[in-house]
């Protein structure tokens, strides 16, 4: 009596779960529980990767139009808080880019070349201030390298991209811009 009884009780749960089991409902909402959250990591990452292109090309044209400025001006002895207010006004999408943006200004000799330090000078919110370092207005015809380091906090910082990059005490990163020109004669 029990070992029928026992019978009866695994053979409707064997056939309810082999009808389970050849079912097809749901079978859509497992993919997508599958691929959801590595599609959504995708697109964080992605909006990351433009907001640091853009920011990064937004540097590299304010630098490009103020070391025109210092090029081609006419006698005007801008220092470096001048040049820095330049750049940060051309360069819209820096979040605090006067506390945030470091430059220097290397005088280089093409003829006895000197590599510029590979690691650039940058700030780090999560540290004390430090003094403006390397900073020479150059003479007539002098090869001058000048490089702006401004630090980003990322739109994710907890996922993907944004996650993954290399950042400071203070969580930012650093987006780098170099560009080299000769003084003019006066």
């Amino acid at each position: 009596m029990i070992r029928t009884t026992f019978h009866k009780l695994t053979g409707r749960f064997t056939d309810r779960l082999s009808l389970f089991s050849r079912s097809e409902d749901g079978s859509a909402t497992l993919e997508f529980a599958i691929t959801f959250p590595a599609m959504l990591l995708f697109m964080l990452s992605g909006v990351e990767l433009g907001m640091i292109t853009l920011q990064h090309s937004m540097l590299e044209r304010a630098m490009d139009l103020t070391v025109r400025d210092i090029r081609l001006g006419t006698g005007a002895n801008l220092q470096h808080d001048d040049i820095k207010d330049r750049i940060c006004a051309r360069a819209g999408f820096i979040d605090n880019c006067g506390a945030n943006l470091h430059l220097e200004m290397i005088q280089v000799d093409p003829r006895n070349w000197a590599d510029i330090p590979a690691v650039p000078t940058c700030t780090d919110q999560s540290e004390e201030v430090a003094p403006v370092v390397n900073f020479v207005n150059g003479q007539e015809n002098e090869l001058m390298i000048m490089r702006a380091c401004a630090k980003i906090s990322p739109v994710f910082p907890t996922t993907g991209l944004g996650k993954n990059v290399t950042k400071d005490g203070a969580g930012q990163f650093a987006l780098v811009s170099i560009s080299a020109f000769v003084q003019e004669p006066r």
